[in-house]
């Protein structure tokens, strides 16, 4: 069996033909980017065809999916499978086979493997050299060119100025990424100066570079400059004071060379300039020579980085110059007959001077002169003179004079001579010997002195002892003289004064005088024994007085208290004077510390005396002043100040806080502050705070102690002793509410009513300490509500609680007329609300009977929810479905709390015309005007609006107004007559039909005031006394007239209202919003009437008569009508309303109106109550207006001051029945 399928395999392989190539692809370079082409042909191809790149199979498919520049071309049917390659990549050199799949008829042929050579310029080549430093000259250096990633490797050749190098070594290294190769050529090069500044180039090259790439380095050579020169100096030999200006300068070098001077090894100057044209160096040395140059050597030195030594050029300088100084030495003061001697000499010089002597104009030549060395290598000379001096020659100038002939320099010294003799007379001008003078008095004594050169010297002397004066001599032409004022002292008692006189010729002539002086006590003192006092002890003390001329007294004092003590015998002393004493015996207490005890010493013949004192230092413990607050008050939250007014000796006091117990320390509370000595500050203090703290103060005699009361007051805070106060109709109620408070007032207590409106009396308030009450008696319903208690103490800020009054009383339900029925059409579509409204306290609950039945809640037909706002209680029965047959009944809705109950029977049946209002009467009347009131009826179920009818005797039939807004309870009509009596009734009308006229047809008289208009009559006439008169009397006329209409308004007050002069509604009903209306829109004018049943239909016109444009919501709006004539009704009759026989004007785009027809009669102005002047509506003010649900209750209909609501719903009606303005 194998050998027959062997058998049979071959004869299929020799009927269709192995597969063979005809042409196998061949080894392919190419340029990176370029496109490459491997050819591959197949002969009898019948398996798959793919290619191979290295080992990885490509893919069947000719478009070579996932490679994107790879893909199979040439002609399919002609076997060619040729692997094209476009924008060759590195990544793309590998090796490459073409297979052929095996198929059924042949086997897989494989052909033979080629390589794709993919070729890469190299990259931008760049030179790196072994050190980054310029080259020095003679150095030899490595430079290293590399060409990056090629592929083959670059070849790479140096040139040196443009001539190609040949010592080159180089090699490979593996490029950034893999078959890239980096080409490394080295060169040796040594640095000369003659190659610094040229260019060495790398050039790079493979067989794929379009161009050879090149990179180039400048080469730097450093090498040393030539010696410097030094210009600008001509001798070596230099005048002292000379200016040079000396050029250095050094040709050559890389860099150019850093110059500097020195002087003597002493750096002169670093600072030089180059200039690279000329390549040279310079040095500019500015120099003044002076005497110490002589002799100096300058050296200029050139260096820069590569020189192996500094070069130097050096210059010797010698420096002429004169002495700095001349100098005359020796005294030329001298006694006549005595010698001087002087010496000359002068600093150092170069060439040394020559010295010559002058007394006046006679020349001296018995001097000796000495030359020697001096500084900066010059000579210093020197020449001495001695000379005997007579009284001739006094004044005569003793001259030196020195030369220098290098420098032609002359110098001269003088002084001049001096001969001194003595003076040769003195005397005195004092008081006469004898005569009594007065301590503290000043005398003048006057020194003469005649003759003598210099004149003579005069000096005071006490008692043999100088006197330092402070006056001056005075010189005359009679000698010299000297004051000495002298202010008496004790000691100038007896004392001797004398004057000398005396100059340099040193003998001494004098003259004296012995004064007589009468003083006080000189001095005194207070003598104490015991070293420390201390209260209750005994205190010695003594006072000795000084000398005194005659004798003293002493007498004591404290303060302003004299004091008696024990006077001691005389006894001789200083100055030829007397002493005296006494003593004194004192026993101290604690208020004698710190005062002084006074000993005063008087001379009664001189009414003059001395005093001292000894202050007391009386040593007791802490004692509490009579002002030491015992009580402080202060307001919480202020800083409390509690002072310590203490007194102790020694006055090292420590004082001690005690409160509660505990020490008063900051490290126990931060508040607590200590800002001078023991006085304690309490920050931001509370009522926690206050009380009794004590104070201990100590000191090292003993310790006492105070009580402080701190006494904190804050504002009140209140609360109510009991919230909310229940309380039944008629019992008395008590509010309390309590007050923590300091201090508690009386009177600081008031309430205050917080509820809706007024009331007349709040109550009895009284308190009781810190509670204060409000009690009402007999409670009734409208006095329940919140109560404010305020305290105030006088202490910002007051402090207020509302309280809740509540009473309770039994469930009151809401009986008008719309509450006691519902209407629905029954039909079995819709559903209906009933309403059933009780107030009552506490929570009220409901039951409902039909038809005395009670409703059974689980019956899904019959939903009641309850919703309460504040005291009233809104039950609601909603009947889903409402069929006339099993829902036309009488529901009954009873209300209970725990104080009784209350009941009300609602009748549900269908929608049909109005009941007729109730209850009109007149509310206010004015001279064109009458305002009415009415009770609404039930409306029918459906939306009513009322008409006002009246007419007066005069007229031929009624006049109808419709009110506006619609649903309005209070309307006042406008543009009546005054003084006129009118007839007024009202009936509701809904889009059913109307009812009959309020109160069973009763109608309404009302008489309009009069009118107040005034008259005056002015006449004027030609005439002195005519006109007078006349104009007298219509004065008096005028006035007579205004007096009557004054008086006419007065009795018209009584219904008086204040109108604006616009329309103006109040009603009951509560608006959507409170958009404005079209004031035009207020005003129909029904043209074609009819008062029978089947009249064919009304026209309505609009009137435009104010220019104020409003808008109200178009679903609470009904246009009103204009007053028309029409016969008298009969009574009870009930005319059927047609409201699509109606045609409404088009309200378009919500622009004003515009008139369509002109009225046929005068229009009469509607006015209402409750609009502002520009034709607002208000939103009603219903006392309990709050406490409805705005998204289930909206107004049924209009009743004044009741509480009527329904739940709106989407009338069924066709759109024509609602009644509304479209």
């Amino acid at each position: 069996a194998v050998g027959w399928i062997f058998l049979v395999g071959g004869l299929l392989l020799v009927q269709h033909g192995q597969q063979a190539f005809r042409t196998e692809p061949r080894n392919l370079t190419v340029r990176a980017g370029a496109t490459a082409l491997l050819k591959c042909e197949v002969l009898r191809a019948s398996g798959a065809v793919q290619w191979v790149k290295d080992g990885l199979l490509l893919g069947p498919q000719r478009s070579l999916p996932g490679y994107p520049r790879y893909s199979m071309t040439g002609e399919e049917n002609r076997g060619q499978y040729h692997l094209q390659i476009m924008d060759v990549h590195l990544e793309d050199d590998s090796p490459y086979e073409c297979q052929v799949g095996r198929s059924k008829t042949s086997q897989p042929i494989v052909s033979r493997t080629v390589w794709l050579n993919v070729q890469i310029p190299p990259s931008e080549p760049y030179i790196e050299v072994d050190s980054e430093e310029p080259w020095v000259e003679g150095e030899e250096y490595t430079v290293t060119c590399i060409a990056p990633d090629a592929k083959p490797a670059a070849d790479v050749i140096f040139y040196k100025d443009g001539e190609e190098l040949t010592d080159i070594e180089s090699f490979t290294m593996s490029g950034s990424e893999d078959k890239l190769l980096n080409t490394h050529a080295e060169v040796k090069v040594r640095a000369q100066r003659l190659d610094n500044g040229r260019l060495l180039l790398c050039r790079v090259k493979n067989p794929v570079s379009p161009r050879a790439l090149e990179t180039k380095m400048v080469m730097n050579i450093y090498f040393p400059p030539q010696a410097p020169v030094i210009e600008g100096l001509r001798s070596s030999e230099v005048k002292a004071g000379t200016f040079l200006r000396l050029v250095c300068l050094s040709y050559g070098g890389n860099p150019l060379a850093t110059l500097h001077w020195t002087k003597n090894g002493e750096v002169l100057s670093t600072s030089w300039e180059v200039d690279t044209v000329s390549q040279k160096a310079s040095s500019l040395l500015n120099m003044e020579v002076k005497p110490e140059d002589n002799e100096a050597v300058l050296c200029c030195e050139s260096v820069n980085q590569v020189s192996r030594s500094p070069l130097s050029i050096t210059r010797s300088l010698t420096v002429l110059f004169e002495p700095a100084e001349v100098t005359l030495l020796g005294s030329v003061e001298a006694v006549e007959g005595t010698k001087v001697t002087l010496c000359c000499h002068t600093s150092s010089s170069n060439p040394p001077v020559h010295i010559r002597w002058w007394l006046g104009f006679r020349e001296l030549n018995n001097a000796t002169v000495t030359i020697s060395e001096g500084e900066n290598g010059g000579m210093m000379t020197m020449s001495n003179l001695t000379h005997t001096v007579s009284r001739e020659e006094n004044g005569l100038p003793f001259t030196c004079e020195a030369f220098n002939k290098g420098t032609r320099f002359s110098s001269i010294q003088s002084k001049t001579l001096s001969v001194y003799y003595p003076p040769q007379k003195v005397w005195l001008d004092a008081p006469p010997e004898g005569t009594p003078l007065r301590s503290g008095m000043t005398v003048r004594l006057v020194c003469f002195s005649s003759g003598g050169n210099p004149a003579g010297r005069l000096t005071w002397l006490k008692n043999g002892k100088v006197v330092q004066v402070p006056s001056k001599h005075v010189q005359s032409e009679r000698g010299v003289s000297r004051e000495f004022l002298l202010t008496l002292h004790p000691s100038d008692n007896l004392a001797t004064y004398r004057c000398d006189a005396t100059n340099e010729a040193k003998k001494v002539k004098s003259a004296e005088i012995k004064l007589q002086v009468q003083f006080p006590a000189v001095n005194v003192k207070i003598v104490v024994k015991q070293n420390e006092l201390r209260a209750g002890q005994v205190l010695n003390l003594d006072c000795l007085a000084g000398s005194s001329n005659p004798k003293a007294n002493i007498s004591w004092s404290l303060g302003s208290t004299r004091l008696k003590g024990v006077d001691q015998a005389p006894k001789k002393a200083e100055y030829g004077g007397l002493s005296v004493s006494s003593k004194l015996a004192l026993c101290l207490g604690s208020h004698h510390h710190d005062n002084r005890i006074t000993c005063q010493v008087f001379s009664s013949l001189l009414s003059e005396g001395v005093n001292t004192f000894y202050t007391l230092n009386v040593l007791f413990p802490p004692e509490f002043a009579e002002d030491q607050p015992t009580e402080v008050q202060i307001i919480e939250d202020d800083m409390a100040t509690l002072p310590v007014m203490v007194s102790a000796n020694p006055d090292d006091v420590t004082c001690e806080w005690v409160f509660q117990g505990e020490k008063v320390v900051k490290e126990r509370d931060h508040r607590y502050h200590f800002p001078e000595g023991w006085v304690l500050e309490i920050w931001n203090v509370s009522r926690r705070d206050a009380g009794h703290y004590r104070v201990e103060c100590s000191n090292t005699e003993g310790k006492n102690s105070t009580i402080v009361k701190l006494d904190v007051q804050y504002a009140p805070s209140v609360k109510m002793k009991k919230d909310p106060v229940f309380v039944n109709v008629g019992d008395t109620a008590d509010l309390m509410c309590e007050a923590d408070a300091n201090p508690i007032n009386p009177g600081m207590f008031s309430w205050k009513w917080m509820g809706d409106g007024e009331v007349e009396e709040l109550g009895e308030e009284s308190e009781d300490g810190a509670t204060g009450m409000l009690t009402l008696y007999e409670v009734t319903r409208a006095q329940a509500g919140p109560y404010q208690c305020t305290a105030d103490n006088d202490i910002a800020p007051p402090a207020s609680v509302v309280g809740q009054l509540i009473v309770r009383f039994a469930p009151e339900l809401q009986k008008g007329a719309q509450w006691k029925k519902v209407a629905s059409r029954g039909d079995g579509t819709t559903d209906v609300d009933i309403l059933c409204q009780a107030e009552g306290v506490p929570r009220v609950t409901f039951n409902w009977a039909k038809n005395s039945l009670p409703l059974d809640f689980n019956n899904p037909r019959y939903i009641e929810r309850t919703v309460r706002e504040g005291v009233v209680h809104t039950s609601t029965l909603t009947v889903v479905n409402v069929s006339a047959a099993l829902d036309y009944a009488v529901f009954t809705c009873t209300a209970r709390n725990s104080q009784g109950e209350d009941s009300l029977d609602i009748q549900l049946l269908s929608t049909s015309y109005p009941d007729p209002p109730s209850d009109l009467k007149l509310l206010s009347v004015s001279s064109s005007s009458v305002t009415l009131e009415w009770m609404p009826g039930f409306d029918g179920g459906l939306i009513q609006n009322f008409r006002v009818r009246y007419r007066w005797a005069e007229s031929a039939s009624y006049l109808y107004v419709d009110v506006f807004p619609p649903r309005a309870t209070v309307y006042t009509v406008t543009g009546l007559n005054p003084s006129t009596t009118y007839n007024f009734s009202v009936n509701a009308i809904n889009p059913v039909g109307e009812s009959s006229y309020a109160d069973n047809g009763v109608v309404l008289t009302v008489t309009t005031l009069a009118s107040a208009v005034p008259v005056y009559a002015i006449a004027v006439l030609v005439g002195g006394l005519l006109l007078l008169l006349n104009a007298l009397g219509f004065v008096l006329f005028a006035r007579w007239k205004r007096g009557r209409s004054l008086k006419g308004e007065e009795r018209g007050s009584l219904f008086s209202v204040t109108f604006s002069p616009t329309s103006s509604v109040s009603s009951s009903s509560r608006y959507a919003s409170r958009e404005r209306i079209n004031a035009s829109a207020q005003r129909t004018l029904l043209i074609d009437t009819s008062s029978e049943p089947d009249s064919s239909g009304s026209v309505y016109e609009s009137y435009g008569g104010e220019s104020y444009h409003y808008y109200y919501p178009t679903e609470a709006y009904s246009p009103a009508l204009y007053p028309h004539p029409e016969a008298p009704e009969e009574q009870g009759s009930r005319p059927g309303l047609n409201p699509l026989s109606h045609e409404y004007e088009e309200v378009r785009d919500w622009r004003p109106y515009e008139d369509l027809l002109a009225p046929t009669l005068p229009p009469v102005t509607v006015q209402g109550v409750g609009v502002d002047r520009i034709g607002r509506t208000p939103l009603p003010s219903y006392q309990e207006a709050g406490r409805r649900g705005e998204a289930d209750l909206d107004p049924a209909s209009a009743v004044y001051n009741s509480l009527a609501y329904r739940r709106k719903k989407d009338s069924d009606l066709p759109f024509e029945l609602r009644g509304e303005l479209v």
